[in-house]
């Protein structure tokens, strides 16, 4: 399953981080496999299933 980047990098804004949103939105792709950086994710305590919806399916 995939997630677009745009929606990790606003959670990061919002919460304020924006050198983190930065790196993310260079560094990942348009759409992110949340199997294969959910390391990543758990590092930025992103829960993936928060960062999924009916439109990125």
């Amino acid at each position: 399953m995939s997630v677009a980047r745009h929606r990790i990098v606003n959670v990061l804004r919002d919460r304020g981080q924006q050198v983190r949103a930065d790196w993310v939105e260079r560094e990942l792709p348009e759409r992110v496999d949340l199997q294969e950086h959910v390391g990543l994710l758990a590092i930025l305590r992103l829960d993936p299933a928060d960062l999924v919806d009916a439109s990125s399916l």
